[in-house]
């Protein structure tokens, strides 16, 4: 299984409802191929409408999107399938499905037509499986699994696209502290580009190689996360008074939190 990543760039993009405010603004951002980009921000900030227009679920108002340089939406949607994999927080638990069969489903970008499911498309599975530890509940009901196992499938489903970028909402929601661990490591080990939404700063700062603040849908800090992650900046963002606790050096800062 040889990952390939890919460069991903934002410039100048914004989007809002047709007949309403937009939600983001003029956002430009660039991650590089193999990197991880962390964002950050108060609810409703617009870091999931930033995703959608990142994976091609909304077409920017102005701006444009671009996987090493060409415009995404100059890309067609079956390459961008096989191209973007995208873990979303609002996934159906009632999957009438098994975890080999959702975690197949990643294959089908890369199926033609109605043909039957190839021997690539198996051995991709039944590869993934391994690598993600799930082969022991491969027959078990998706339905069935806790909080933590249903994230690692959605992982590998995503995963079985061999994709170049994977893009994940909160993929640490509703996730006890031992599997949000397990997830982040996971997705550091896998060497694709990578952009997720995460909700525990100090989470971000642990997993990311870049770091971007939303506030009121505009772009208020980027960069590695010892020069983005300051107290000043989360107290801004985030509206509560933010205690710092820095070892020193380019290690990124530790936060505790409580209200102004």
């Amino acid at each position: 299984m040889v990952e390939k990543s890919v460069r991903l760039e934002a410039d100048g993009v914004s989007w809002g409802p047709p007949r309403g405010r937009p939600i983001i603004h003029d956002i430009s951002l660039s991650v590089a191929a193999g990197d991880r980009l962390a964002i950050i921000g108060p609810n409703g900030a617009g870091k999931s409408t930033l995703l959608r227009c990142l994976y091609r679920g909304v077409k920017p108002q102005q701006g444009a999107v671009r996987l090493d340089g060409v415009d995404l939406w100059s890309i067609g949607p079956r390459e961008t399938a096989q191209r973007i994999a995208v873990v979303l927080q609002e996934t159906p638990g009632d999957f009438p499905f098994s975890v080999r069969d959702v975690v197949m489903m990643g294959r089908i970008p890369h199926r033609k037509g109605m043909s039957r499911w190839s021997d690539e498309d198996h051995a991709m599975t039944a590869a993934t499986l391994a690598r993600l530890e799930l082969k022991h509940l491969a027959a078990r009901q998706f339905a069935s699994l806790s909080g933590g196992e249903k994230q690692r499938a959605l992982v590998a489903r995503a995963l079985a696209q061999e994709p170049e970028l994977i893009i994940l909402d909160e993929p640490t929601n509703h996730l006890d502290i031992r599997h949000q661990l397990e997830i982040l490591d996971l997705l550091k080990s896998l060497g694709l580009t990578i952009v997720t939404t995460l909700h525990d700063i100090n989470l971000a700062a642990d997993f990311a190689t870049h770091i971007a603040v939303l506030d009121s849908g505009r772009l208020t800090g980027l960069g590695s996360p010892a020069e983005v992650l300051t107290a000043e900046r989360i107290s801004s963002a985030f509206r509560v008074a933010a205690i710092s606790h820095h070892a020193g050096g380019a290690e990124p800062h530790r936060f505790t939190f409580s209200l102004r």
